[in-house]
């Protein structure tokens, strides 16, 4: 026998009204839905579209195009050519590093640097030219080398004075250019025959 009680016809109606409620919210879910996926397929784009504009900007800035225009950069290995060579010595290995610079570039002279492993040492670098002093906007007054060509030579030797074959050895340099750019600083990895030293 059905209840007809007032307290059965309250529960039926809180569950319709229920029941309508949950309808008209899932109604409008595909709408909310519909925009979090536009707002963020929009968000996506504007992030898409400004990270392919910075890497127009920075491929504009290193252009190979010989059409460029004068504000344009050369890549580093354009700029400045590196090449360093040995030759046994009977005090060592004489290593020397040449640099071939571009004009409107410039390298430190304090930022070439060495690395090598323990129980090898090198003498200090000497030149073939002379440095001249710049106001450099990055480390204030420092002497550069501007010239064409630069040789910085130094005599590497182990602390036995025996030979050793293979030694890694890292030099560290940095360039810019005269126009506003300096590049980050450079390691080239190379591998080192040191010659026994004769007593």
């Amino acid at each position: 026998m059905p209840i007809n009680t007032p307290f059965s016809k309250i529960l039926t109606s809180k569950v319709l009204t229920s029941k309508v409620l949950t309808s008209k919210a899932t109604a409008k879910k595909p709408y909310l839905l519909s925009f979090v996926l536009l707002g963020s397929t929009l968000l996506t784009g504007l992030t898409a579209t400004s990270m392919t504009v910075q890497a127009a900007g920075l491929s504009d800035l290193f252009s190979n195009n010989n059409s460029a225009s004068q504000s344009k950069f050369l890549p580093v290995d354009q700029a400045f050519q590196v090449i360093s060579s040995t030759k046994a010595t009977s005090k060592g290995t004489r290593l020397s590093i040449a640099f071939e610079i571009t004009p409107g570039h410039y390298v430190y002279k304090d930022k070439l640097t060495l690395r090598f492993p323990k129980g090898v040492s090198a003498t200090p670098f000497t030149f073939n030219q002379s440095p001249v002093s710049i106001d450099d906007p990055t480390f204030g007054k420092v002497p550069v080398f501007t010239q064409r060509s630069v040789i910085a030579t130094t005599t590497l030797i182990t602390s036995n004075g025996k030979g050793a074959k293979n030694v890694p050895v890292i030099i560290g340099w940095q360039g810019c250019a005269t126009a506003g750019l300096c590049y980050p600083p450079e390691k080239v990895k190379t591998k080192i025959n040191i010659a026994a030293t004769r007593r």
